[in-house]
Parts: C-alpha cells; structure tokens; sequence
C-alpha cells in the first residue's frame, strides 16, 4: 500500500544506476507524487552514460543530469587535503569523504537549476555518507527538503528491493548480494561489510579491488620522482603534468606495486566503530612525497604546527563539515604555508612500500656546512653549552624547588 508524503513538485537524486537508488527513483514517484532529476557525478570512478540515461528513463526519471567533476574534484577538495597532508585517524586519507561535499554542491546547483524543492540520497541510516551530503547541503541552501528513503521506507531487505524492482519493472542486473559495499574515485576506494566485518578475520583474497596479493607482485623496485610547486604536484618523473593526470599515473604505478592497501577499524560520525579496507594508491603515494618535500622546506616550528592541526582538519573533513567557516580558514593556513614547499622527490616503491630515497628543494633548510660531521663542518659546538644552560633551566629550577620541599620534610 502506497502512503503517500507530504508532496513535493520535484525532487534532484543523487544516482549511481545500482539497486538502491533505482529503487528510490520509482519509490519518489509513488509516495512523493514528485518528478525525479537525476544526478551523477564523474569523479573517478567513471560513469556509462549511455547505460544510466537509458535506465534512468526507463525507470521514469524526468532526466539524467551527468557531471564530469574530476578536475573540481582535484583542485578544489583533494589538493587543500593534500597541503594539509590530511589523514582521518592517522590512516585514511578520505577519499569517499572528500566527494561527499563536491557531490552535494552539485544536487543542490542542479536543484536551483531545475527548480527542484528537494533533494535526495542513497545513503543508509548509519553511516557516515548521510551527514556529509546533508550537512553540506544544508550549509549551501537550508530551505531545500532533504529526502533520505533509505530512512523511511518500508524495505527491509535487499530481496524486498528486489521484488520492488520486480514489480515496477525496474531493470537490475544483481539478484543476488555481493557480500561487499564499494564507493571508489580518483583519491581511493572504500570497501566494507561481509567478512570484513569480524576485525579478527584478514581480508579475503577477493575484498580488494585492484591491489593483488604482496606475494603476486613483480620483485622489482621502481623508482618514481614528484615534483611539488608551492605543494601541488606538477611533475611526475620530470615531465610537466596537470594534478589531475599525475594523480591517474600514480594511481596506475601504485597498483602495479601494491601501494596503499589500509584495514582499519574506524570511529564513525554517528558514534559506531566500523572495520573499512581502503585501497589509497595515489593518495598515499602523494601524501608520502609531500610530507618529505615539506621536511625539507619547512622551519621546525611552522612543520610541528602544521602537524598538529592535520588531524583536526582531517576530523572536520571526514565529519562533512566541508563548508565550515573553521575549514575555510584552515585551508588558508595550509595555502600559506605551501609557498615555500616547492622541490622533488625521489621515491623507491617496492612490493606494498613506498619510500623517500632523495629529496631537493630551491628553498632547502638543509644546510651540509651545518649538518655534517666531516671536513666543512661551520657549527660552532661551543655555543652548545650555552644553549643548554638556557633551555634546561625550567628542569633545573623545579628539581631545585622540589628538593627543598623534601629537605624540610
């Protein structure tokens, strides 16, 4: 029995073409009485358009509006991640976090163009993906209605969507469960439920997607070179490239040696922890050779900071607060900080490990004439003890105290 909702003229859906939202664009139609836009987004993962413009219409969308935002993606999400060297609980570098955003500025663009009052989502009731697509929208247009059906309806099971799909005549492939959930773009993939599930149990042989087995890869080093201009990657083994591009290869080199492969055991926005296998290739790649440019150009005080604030700002990324005013201001803390992070580096990637072997900067504080402790040596050793005196007088002023309370009893 059809209960219809409160009615609303048109709704933009953010639509991959799987079971789900198939389900939800003939689910809208008939509790919502609304006309359904669709919306899909090229940010990696590549999209069939011909395929999902015909699903689409034969399911009864009023139209499929697609996107190729790989180059959004790239300069306006994954590089401020990148100069902020941001990884969420030390490991993840976000790449399913960092598309929520640029995917629900885009439903509600689409929603303002097609004079949509709502907008809506695939995303289950506990996870992450459904606070960062309606916290972001809400953060660009409060008065846009958010309709999340996977909240509401009365579908329990994937094989009562399944006879949904049956019964309305919706066109799906898959009858039966893959026992993996899978989101993928340019910065990485996510994989998670089925064995993963139990953290004790290691990863099957077929969780992963494109990293093989260590043991399957080829026993040879290669070695790759990244070059950074005011912390965007420009160059990939000398040659000028966009970010976009060496993103691609490093992709494609970091499979080939089994680069980026993280299990971990996470703590969700919505207060669970969840087990996620992450293949981040490219990311970690880039994360790795930026971090060690950064050594090299950076003073001690600013680097140490700057440390302390990437797990804050990873936080807020992987929290969907994107659109955030503290976000915006750090983002241009870390832009700041990038001019002088310009320079190579020269890395060793070999059987799952990535590896600095070389780095050079025109704005190096790497001095030899202070570093080496052979002939050249310009340090004056005898400012040391001076130095010393000075930094360790707090110590020595506190044993001092501390003494003479316990002399007195």
């Amino acid at each position: 029995m059809v209960v219809r909702k409160k009615r609303v003229k048109r709704v933009v859906l953010a639509y991959s073409g799987g079971l789900d939202t198939s389900v939800i664009v003939r689910w809208l139609i008939e509790n919502y009485g609304c006309e359904v836009v669709c919306f899909s987004a090229d940010i990696g993962h590549g999209v069939d358009a011909k395929n999902l413009k015909e699903k689409a219409k034969k399911i009864g969308a009023k139209k499929l509006v697609i996107k190729d935002l790989r180059n959004e993606f790239v300069h306006d999400f994954i590089l401020p991640a990148l100069k902020a060297n941001a990884l969420y609980e030390g490991e993840y570098p976000m790449a399913t976090s960092l598309g929520r955003p640029l995917m629900a500025k885009w439903l509600v663009e689409i929603a303002h163009q097609e004079g949509a009052d709502a907008i809506a989502h695939g995303c289950t009731g506990k996870g992450n993906d459904q606070v960062r697509f309606e916290v972001a929208a809400r953060s660009l247009d409060p008065a846009l209605k958010i309709i999340a059906p996977l909240r509401e309806w009365e579908l329990k099971t994937r094989e009562e969507e399944i006879e949904y799909a049956r019964k309305y005549h919706i066109p799906v492939k898959a009858t039966k469960k893959s026992p993996y959930s899978i989101d993928s773009n340019l910065w990485g993939l996510s994989i998670e439920c089925g064995a993963l599930e139990d953290p004790w149990i290691e990863p099957p042989a077929d969780t992963y997607i494109d990293l093989k087995p260590i043991d399957k890869l080829k026993d040879m080093p290669e070695y790759i070179t990244i070059g950074f201009d005011k912390g965007v990657p420009v160059r990939l083994n000398g040659q000028k490239m966009k970010p976009l591009v060496i993103i691609e290869k490093a992709k494609t080199i970091g499979i080939k040696h089994g680069i980026g492969r993280i299990d971990l055991v996470e703590n969700r926005v919505v207060g669970i922890k969840s087990r996620e296998i992450y293949e981040a290739p490219a990311a970690t790649i880039l994360i790795h050779a930026h971090r060690h440019i950064e050594s090299l150009t950076l003073d001690r005080e600013t680097m140490h900071f700057k440390e302390m604030l990437a797990p804050r700002f990873a936080e807020l990324i992987y929290y969907g607060l994107w659109f955030s005013p503290l976000r915006e201001a750090m983002s241009a803390f870390f832009d700041k900080v990038q001019e002088r992070v310009t320079g190579e580096v020269r890395l060793k990637l070999y059987r799952g490990n990535c590896l600095t072997v070389g780095r050079r900067s025109p704005y190096s504080l790497y001095r030899m004439s202070l570093a080496t402790y052979d002939v050249g040596d310009k340090f004056d050793r005898s400012a040391a003890e001076g130095f010393i005196e000075l930094f360790g007088l707090p110590s020595r002023v506190i044993a001092a105290v501390d003494k003479l309370k316990r002399s007195k009893g």
